[in-house]
């Protein structure tokens, strides 16, 4: 049986950092030129416009798998206009990155914290680590449940950050590779990204099957950091 109040806390988390994701690819499109996502009032850290663009994925979706498994599985997106990144292809692409860029300032903001509280002995490096469970409190009560959240904060945004970094469609990551590209294989790519819709279902299927073998080392390494001289394997 799921933890519930544990739950809640993840999809609190998930809601905050899937907003900031979403407002951070409108907000760098508005400053590339396209007014779309702006228009449709995603440029802002409130969930209300990015859950009435997604309901099922920011909602439905995260409050059943959170009933089921513990912790929340959805999706999110923010409008914009092809035709303005067929035209501004690298405006597009920073465009892409913004969004997980959001998460990893979050990882850094929540890693900084606990390094606070650990200068501050709030906090200790624990025995062992786990998805969501990074820090300890030197204090039970409050200072446990801040040390939790600090946690799932920091865990979940770096799930978000190193998933939408995958270089495979429909992921951000894909959405960036023509900062890598010459001049002229960028139309090539986009025509061929864009008229293969069905690469998106491949892509998520590849991305669900290569994850925890990506994101379980990374994961330790991000740990490991926060605590200089403290191994977790």
């Amino acid at each position: 049986m799921p933890n519930l109040v544990d739950g809640l806390v993840y999809y609190i988390v998930f809601l905050l950092s899937t907003t900031l994701h979403e407002a951070a690819h409108a907000w760098a499109a508005k400053r590339g030129g396209d007014l779309t996502a702006y228009h449709g009032g995603q440029v802002s850290l409130d969930p209300t416009p990015h859950i009435r663009r997604e309901p099922f994925g920011m909602v439905v979706l995260p409050i059943i798998t959170v009933l089921i498994s513990g912790w929340p599985f959805g999706f999110a997106s923010a409008p914009y206009d092809p035709r303005w990144a067929m035209r501004y292809p690298r405006r597009a692409a920073w465009m892409a990155l913004a969004g997980p860029g959001s998460n990893l300032l979050l990882v850094v903001i929540a890693g900084l914290i606990i390094n606070l509280g650990l200068l501050a002995n709030l906090f200790h490096a624990p025995e062992s680590v786990s998805f969501g469970h990074v820090t300890a409190a030197n204090a039970a009560g409050f200072m446990d449940t801040i040390a939790f959240v600090l946690g799932v904060i920091f865990s979940l945004n770096l799930v978000l950050f190193i998933l939408n970094m995958l270089p495979i469609p429909p992921l951000d990551g894909s959405g960036a590779l023509p900062l890598l590209l010459s001049d002229e294989l960028i139309p090539r790519y986009q025509q061929f990204i864009w008229s293969q819709p069905f690469l998106g279902w491949i892509g998520i299927f590849i991305a669900w099957q290569v994850f925890d073998r990506i994101f379980q080392p990374v994961f330790l390494v991000a740990v490991n950091l926060l605590y200089p001289g403290v191994s977790y394997q």
